[in-house]
């Protein structure tokens, strides 16, 4: 089958490492379900796996994409939750020998993807396959933080950090969605004018002094913006982390943490039923997700390409 893989780890050019071919159609496991793929979208994951991390050197070759949708043999239009996990702890997310798709087991940019028959849920119908396969790792990242990890409540502030990435698009799509007042950082005046044009209330350039401190500031970039994030937090408020793209090493600023009572909570990816309620949620209230360039998946190095060098406009999306 077609499919787009990394064929070794590279830590220094990821890129030289993708490949696009034919690998071997999927074994199906008992209990597992075979998906024709439709869509899948690009995340930072992805370059991961390329560059070797968060996967064994001999996984390799591993097809790549933690995301997709697409139909299952009787007809199903179906979304894929890519956490793979023990359901005994009652949130997979917190097995510690959680998996993702391209950890241990084979991604979705390809013909076909096998998964656990309870790792598909209903597409909605006012989504497109390409919108739906932004839902499983950036859009249900984003769900997590807010709703789930946050704990800010609606006419509150809220601050994005980074204005152009997939969760961060999410974050200011969902946040508006649920009567948030959303401020977002960019680098560019682009990056914040898509923000704005997604709702965001205000933005402002990275490390800018704001007209007041927020509620609770979301980080997926890290070290390059942790010391502005730490002063534009109120006394009480929340730092809540799900990434760090510039570095994981940011200075902890223990006396500002402690004296303000800053909350830091970290979050990672969500459960099958957190997806779930952002399908519906996203079906009531008629979202959709910012997606900046849409490539068949025989062109996927394009994208692979725009997101190495930062020229992502929300997500990048590969269709079959």
């Amino acid at each position: 089958m077609f499919a787009v893989y990394a064929a070794e780890p590279n830590p220094e050019s990821p890129l030289d490492s993708l490949r696009v071919g034919e690998r071997p159609d999927p074994e199906v496991p008992d209990g597992w379900v075979t998906v024709d793929v439709r869509a899948g979208s690009l995340n930072m994951h992805d370059l991961w796996t390329l560059r070797g991390v968060g996967i064994k050197p001999d996984q390799f070759p591993m097809i790549l994409g933690c995301d997709g949708a697409g139909v299952l043999e009787d007809g199903t239009e179906v979304v894929i939750h890519s956490v793979i996990g023990d359901t005994s702890f009652g949130d997979e997310t917190f097995d510690p020998k959680r998996s993702l798709l391209t950890e241990r087991y084979q991604g979705t940019f390809a013909d076909k993807v096998v998964v656990p028959a309870r790792n598909v849920l209903p597409k909605p119908a006012s989504l497109s396959f390409g919108e739906a396969a932004c839902m499983g790792t950036a859009w249900l990242t984003a769900y997590r933080m807010l709703f789930t990890r946050s704990g800010i409540r609606p006419g509150q502030t809220m601050l994005v950090q980074g204005a152009s990435g997939g969760v961060s698009t999410a974050l200011v799509t969902l946040g508006k969605a649920a009567g948030m007042r959303v401020w977002v950082t960019g680098r560019t005046e682009e990056k914040r004018a898509l923000a704005m044009s997604l709702g965001a209330d205000a933005a402002f350039e990275t490390g800018a002094r704001l007209p007041e401190r927020v509620d609770a500031v979301f980080e997926t970039v890290g070290k390059a913006t942790w010391a502005h994030t730490m002063k534009s937090v109120k006394p009480g408020g929340a730092v809540v982390v799900s990434g760090s793209t510039s570095g994981p090493d940011p200075s902890a600023d223990l006396q500002r943490l402690f004296f303000m009572q800053i909350r830091v909570v970290g979050s990672t990816m969500g459960n099958k039923e957190e997806l779930a309620d952002l399908l519906a949620f996203c079906d009531l209230k008629g979202l959709r997700p910012a997606i900046g360039a849409e490539l068949p998946m025989t062109e996927a190095k394009d994208g692979f390409e725009q997101m190495l060098a930062g020229e992502t406009a929300g997500k990048i999306v590969f269709t079959r």
